[in-house]
């Protein structure tokens, strides 16, 4: 696994894992890559700070790092469990349901589902926020 340093032609900054280099560039070049703030599909690799090791610690620092990844994704598995209790699940729907919800100012119901990159970008045009978050497999 690789942390990448990330960054969208508006400049918006993040960071986001990779199982390799390679799997960020095939990923970008298809498009399937977004920022968190924009939902821009314009993203490249920000300047980052390298790790450097001595061989003596590289055993304790692939350690630490495993263990932090872990620690994320127990965090992102959390997330995903809360939303799951308290959100009600409306698939492909979302966009249209989230307009329900937003335009009818008396409606707080708590939602979540999938909403194509055009749509996502259409709902932004609106007024209306969005968050999106990395969906964690329960079973991986």
């Amino acid at each position: 696994m690789i942390k990448y340093n990330l960054k969208c032609h508006n400049g918006h900054e993040f960071e986001s894992w990779f199982s390799n280099s390679e799997e960020f560039e095939k990923l970008n070049n298809k498009k399937l890559l977004d920022c968190i703030y924009c939902s821009s599909k314009k993203i490249k690799k920000s300047i980052m700070a390298p790790m450097i090791s001595s061989k003596k610690n590289d055993t304790e620092q692939i350690f630490t790092s495993n263990r932090n990844i872990q620690i994320e994704k127990n965090k992102l598995l959390k997330l995903r469990n809360y939303i799951e209790k308290n959100f009600d699940f409306v698939g492909k729907d979302f966009s249209k349901k989230v307009r329900e919800i937003y335009y009818d100012k008396k409606n707080n119901k708590a939602i979540y589902g999938t909403a194509t990159p055009k749509e996502r970008e259409e709902l932004a045009d609106e007024g209306i926020e969005l968050l999106s978050i990395p969906w964690v497999d329960k079973d991986n």
